[in-house]
């Protein structure tokens, strides 16, 4: 087999066929073309969209949720429906004892609008009261100094953490806004970080401010807005959901089956619903691109057993001459795996054009819709190794129907 393979008379005699049947050629070669570049081009995309999903939640623990109140919807116990529920630090104390061992973080927030103010900048932003645990449930890309720390909580410092929008609307370019002071709601303090804000972000464009100096500032007592939930690791994210708004209804005496007083997000829940769409068309992808790969190396096996036909005088006189079927079965497997080899280099070489000019135009930008869209090495040495042993098998079915030519037969054809 080596030995026919490395025979230039053998090459020749593919070349001819090949220059013959031109314009046939070039049209079963994009046939495969097609279905590998489009596999590669599919897998890349979808590995884009994945990436860019993941950069988009990674600040979150996947693991968490959003908890608040509204207003209730069935009456309960004396109270009428349209009762505005107020979260208070005592639920927070209730829900660390009843699920120490489920809850593994949980940050209470309180938010308003304010005015913050430096020399004569100015702008209205969203000023939060928050623990140093939200870090872990959602971590900061810091861009200056530091996050909030125990001590600030501790000792009610007057200290603020700034998002960069901020900073490029209070500071000068490339000023250093670590320990200069900033006005909000007529208090002076003292700034200690700067972050940049994710894709997701429950606050744009926040300044962070320690939770007990938040309460004394701005009178809010026990009160809390909302809090973030992270759960551990195997924790049935769903069933604890149902379950601490349950003991929050109980706490507040709402309505077991009031669906409306306890809002919230399930982080978890929407990320698995992307999981699976994404997973969804990573197999949608496969399966169209190995069904296009079969459909052009079928086109490659229809267009060899034309080639057959047409060579059938040529096939009698190379029998007659001592061509064994064994060698005339070698040739034109070889000239199938040659087509199917060709193809398959063109279509990956050309999906990878394509897959650079999207991360190009799409994967650029504070807002790109697909980052990095790649495909793996292996994937496409596996892709490849396919299409080979497609395009050997396929070669079999005009090989063995060249073995059949019988020599005087074929000559006697005009």
């Amino acid at each position: 087999m080596f030995k026919f393979l490395f025979d230039s008379d053998t090459w020749q005699e593919i070349y001819g066929g090949i220059r013959k049947n031109k314009v046939r050629t070039i049209i079963t070669i994009l046939g495969v073309l097609w279905g590998i570049f489009l596999l590669v081009v599919l897998l890349g995309a979808a590995r884009g969209m994945e990436n860019n999903f993941k950069t988009v939640f990674g600040d979150f623990a996947t693991n968490s949720l959003a908890v608040w109140t509204e207003t209730t919807d069935t009456p309960f116990k004396g109270f009428q429906k349209g009762r505005r529920i107020q979260l208070k630090s005592k639920d927070i104390e209730v829900l660390k004892e009843e699920y120490k061992g489920e809850l593994q973080y949980i940050a209470p927030r309180c938010q308003t609008s304010s005015t913050i103010t430096n020399g004569f900048k100015y702008g209205e932003f969203q000023v939060s009261g928050d623990y140093p645990v939200l870090d872990k449930v959602q971590k900061k890309n810091l861009i200056y100094g530091r996050f909030l720390n125990e001590n600030d909580v501790k000792n009610k410092t007057k200290v603020v953490v700034i998002e960069e929008n901020i900073y490029k609307q209070l500071f000068e370019k490339n000023e250093d806004p670590i320990n200069q002071y900033l006005i909000i709601n007529n208090v002076n303090y003292k700034v200690v970080g700067v972050y940049k804000s994710g894709n997701i972000d429950f606050d744009d464009d926040a300044a962070y401010i320690p939770f007990t100096t938040f309460q004394q500032v701005y009178n809010r007592g026990n009160s809390i807005d909302w809090m973030l939930v992270t759960v551990y690791e195997g924790i049935d994210i769903n069933q604890f959901e149902k379950d601490i708004q349950l003991t929050l209804k109980n706490l507040h005496k709402v309505h077991p089956k009031d669906n409306k007083a306890i809002g919230g997000v399930n982080l978890a829940k929407e990320i698995g619903r992307v999981t699976g769409f994404l997973t969804g068309m990573q197999f949608l992808t496969w399966f169209v691109g190995i069904a296009t790969l079969i459909a052009g190396v079928f086109a490659i096996g229809n267009i060899l057993l034309i080639t057959v036909k047409e060579r059938t005088k040529e096939i009698g006189i190379r029998r007659a001459l001592g061509a064994t079927p064994r060698e005339i079965r070698q040739q034109v497997i070889l000239e199938s795996i040659f087509l199917t080899t060709i193809a398959g280099m063109l279509g990956i070489v050309f999906g990878g054009l394509v897959l650079f000019i999207m991360d190009s135009t799409l994967g650029t930008g504070p807002d790109p819709s697909l980052l990095n869209p790649t495909v793996n090495i292996p994937i496409i040495l596996i892709a490849f190794a396919i299409l080979i042993i497609l395009g050997t098998t396929i070669g079999l079915i005009p090989a063995y129907m060249a073995t059949l030519i019988k020599p005087i037969e074929a000559l006697r054809e005009e």
